[in-house]
């Protein structure tokens, strides 16, 4: 796979100017000249094979040779809700939500949060999901949304129909769930590192949620986030 650097503009074949942090990236920190191949994308589901045609200090242009439909999005929403987790296991809790394919991340306000996300931190998340994307190769952006209560978000009409809220104490097998449940989506809610409120856990399942269980172990936030969207996306 070729180096991948994102733009938030339009992209089709013909001459494209690259600005941004990933303009500075392409020419001071990764050197490249004119001649040299690269990919853009721009989340719009496709990739710009693209040759290099000269370099500025703060701008790169390029010909874009080609628009290519590559699709590595599953193939139903997988959107999930949690709390955030401590200092920089946010960004490993963003990085692999978007390798394993979820689509879209809701940051969660409950009983026994540690971390208050503030509207700002949907902005930090997201630049997390680019710089995740060009790894992966992901050419749809994950979605990231503003902060929202537990309550607001279990009641939310537009998720998908298959709803799981993660709770180690009496929740099913998720071994036990059939594959044909998740076919048109999975919703997933995870708690912060004191778990769900038993509150919490009752109000889920009295809006329909179902609780789920990955075993008798207690995972820590993002270890329990990344391995249910992993057991979704399949």
């Amino acid at each position: 796979m070729a180096d991948r650097f994102y733009t938030p503009d339009p992209l089709a074949p013909g001459e494209f100017v690259l600005r941004g942090d990933d303009a500075h990236h392409l020419t001071a920190v990764r050197r490249f000249a004119p001649g040299d191949r690269v990919t853009l994308f721009n989340g719009d589901g496709h990739e710009y094979p693209a040759e290099v045609v000269s370099t500025g200090k703060k701008l790169a242009v390029l010909t874009v040779l080609s628009r290519e439909a590559v699709n590595r999005e599953p193939p139903f929403p997988v959107v999930v809700g949690s709390a955030l987790p401590k200092g920089d296991r946010a960004d490993y809790l963003i990085e692999k939500l978007v390798e394993v394919g979820a689509t879209r991340f809701v940051p969660l306000v409950t009983a026994r949060s540690v971390v208050q996300p503030k509207e700002a931190k949907a902005e930090k998340l997201t630049r997390a999901v680019i710089e995740a994307s060009k790894q992966c190769g992901r050419n749809v952006l994950m979605a990231v949304d503003p902060p929202v209560k537990l309550a607001d978000f279990l009641a939310r009409p537009d998720l998908p129909p298959a709803r799981f809220l993660l709770h180690t104490a009496g929740g099913s097998d998720a071994a036990g769930v059939a594959k044909g449940e998740l076919a048109h989506g999975v919703a997933l809610a995870i708690g912060p590192e004191g778990g769900f409120s038993a509150e919490e856990v009752a109000a889920a399942t009295a809006a329909g949620w179902r609780p789920l269980s990955f075993g008798p172990r207690v995972l820590r936030v993002e270890t329990a986030a990344v391995v249910a969207a992993a057991w979704a996306a399949g």
